[in-house]
């Protein structure tokens, strides 16, 4: 069986496996490390385990209870947020938080304590877990809430799936009229113009975000197209359901690994034109079902698989609003001067809505998600430069989507770093937790790398 990888296919790693079926079943006795694993969505290595074992949580899919009265549903940390949506929508509600792809477990939502498109209203998914179960590896049990065992409910919400094993997890859902979004396209020509349209944007639409073409230059660096929308009210239940407004499902797939000269300068500049002038410089309004406006990519299966067998490097930083604007115009010139264009870039805002998870990545200012096509050495070089260029700023960058911020940045990003360490089961680890406190890396250095995966210097600097 081929070793489980993380969604960018980057770092390669060995790892044993072990599937978990029962949620009442004790944690395996394992020589190595453990850290469960639900769909492998998350970007880097903070998924993966080199040299250990994953507890595959897929099995742990069932629901446990469900009241359509008040939105509360109850299920085991495998079930994912499409199984969600499902069982909900039909009956009036819907996931209060969402990242970009549904296929998600909630498990690895809570993890990863995950934003969406409403994070100015809504903040993190975190804010409504009501309360789950944590196993550890000494067979204790606990129920973790607000008001019950408070400070494993903090570590746990975006702990990466150190603190044990979550095995079942109680969400409050929102109410909705129907599955439709009324969504606004507003193109907007640099960054200072995405910066007044989002902030304006805010007070009267729940989801915003932005595509942004990353190869602009001069006066139209950080240009791109913002989406902004509401759920549908209530008289568009009587509107006839046009295709259009259905959910598109998986349409398309992509069937192999792409060759790595399809993603290029001139082709991703090519897309970008096009993309952008579509809209003829003029706002569009239309009605659109949630799937293709929260989950876009979902319709391709393996989307991944356009960036070749080398996988790609997604970067998500988040900066103040007080250094957004030079740091992301720097930030986006570093990228495209260095030869090495994003296929897909995302901007957003983050609202001053705290987390409840002490090492939750959203905070307020804006956030710029990038996928680099994994050139090598060039591609982990920039990408560092950009971590650089995050801590400068005051910002942060999200473990989820990383394979190369440093130790240092970690620590300066998180400041409950320490503090968290404290609640991190012993028997549990990850390639990404080792990847930032390298001086008790408890496997070789060649395991951790894996295949043609350079440590950064200032990583090999602390060992």
């Amino acid at each position: 069986m081929r070793s489980p990888e993380s969604w960018g296919r980057y770092p390669r790693v060995e790892q044993t496996t072990h599937p978990l079926v029962w949620r009442t079943d004790a944690l395996p006795s394992l020589s190595g490390k453990m850290l469960p694993h639900g769909l492998g969505r998350s970007y880097g290595d903070s998924c993966l385990n080199a040299g250990g074992t994953l507890l595959l949580t897929s099995g742990l899919d069932r629901f446990i209870a469900f009241d359509p009265a008040t939105g509360v549903v109850r299920c085991e940390a495998g079930v994912t947020l499409d199984m969600i949506l499902r069982l909900a929508v039909p009956r009036g509600w819907f996931l209060p938080v969402t990242p970009g792809t549904k296929y998600v477990t909630v498990g690895g939502a809570i993890a990863n304590d995950v934003h969406g498109k409403n994070h100015h209203r809504g903040g993190t998914f975190g804010r409504y877990v009501r309360r789950f179960e944590l196993v550890r590896s000494d067979g204790s049990r606990r129920v973790c809430a607000p008001d019950e065992h408070a400070d494993w409910y903090g570590a746990t919400i975006g702990g990466l799936g150190l603190t044990g094993l979550v095995t079942w997890a109680e969400v409050q859902l929102k109410p909705i009229h129907n599955p439709f979004v009324l969504q606004e396209t507003v193109p907007f020509e640099n960054l200072d113009a995405f910066l007044k349209v989002a902030r304006e944007s805010e007070a009267d639409h729940e989801f915003t975000m932005a595509w942004v073409d990353c190869l602009a230059r001069g006066k139209k660096v950080g240009r791109g197209l913002l989406y902004r929308g509401n759920f549908a009210p209530p008289q568009f239940d009587r509107l006839p359901l046009a295709k259009s407004h259905l959910s598109h499902g998986i349409g398309l797939a992509v069937p192999m690994d792409m060759p790595s000269f399809c993603l290029n300068r001139l082709s991703v500049s090519a897309f970008n034109w096009l993309y952008y002038h579509r809209q003829n410089g003029k706002p569009q309004q239309r009605l659109t079902h949630y799937d293709p406006f929260f989950y876009p990519l979902d319709a391709i299966y393996g989307w991944n698989r356009i960036y070749g067998s080398r996988g790609f490097l997604q970067f998500q930083c988040v900066v103040p609003y007080a250094t957004a604007r030079d740091a992301l115009k720097e930030i986006l010139e570093r990228s495209s001067r260095g030869g090495l264009p994003s296929f897909l870039s995302v901007l957003k805002t983050f609202g001053d809505v705290p987390s409840p998870g002490w090492m939750s990545f959203p905070r307020q200012g804006v956030t710029l998600a990038m996928d680099f096509a994994n050139r090598g050495e060039k591609t982990y070089q920039l990408v560092e430069d950009l971590d650089r260029l995050t801590r400068e700023a005051g910002g942060a960058v999200y473990p989820a989507k990383d394979a190369r911020m440093s130790a240092e940045s970690f620590a300066a990003y998180f400041p409950r770093r320490a503090e968290f360490a404290g609640y991190v089961d012993p028997a549990f680890s990850s390639s990404f937790w080792r990847r930032m406190n390298p001086v008790s890396l408890p496997f070789s250095l060649e395991a951790e790398r894996g295949a043609g995966a350079p440590q950064p210097q200032s990583v090999l600097a602390l060992r």
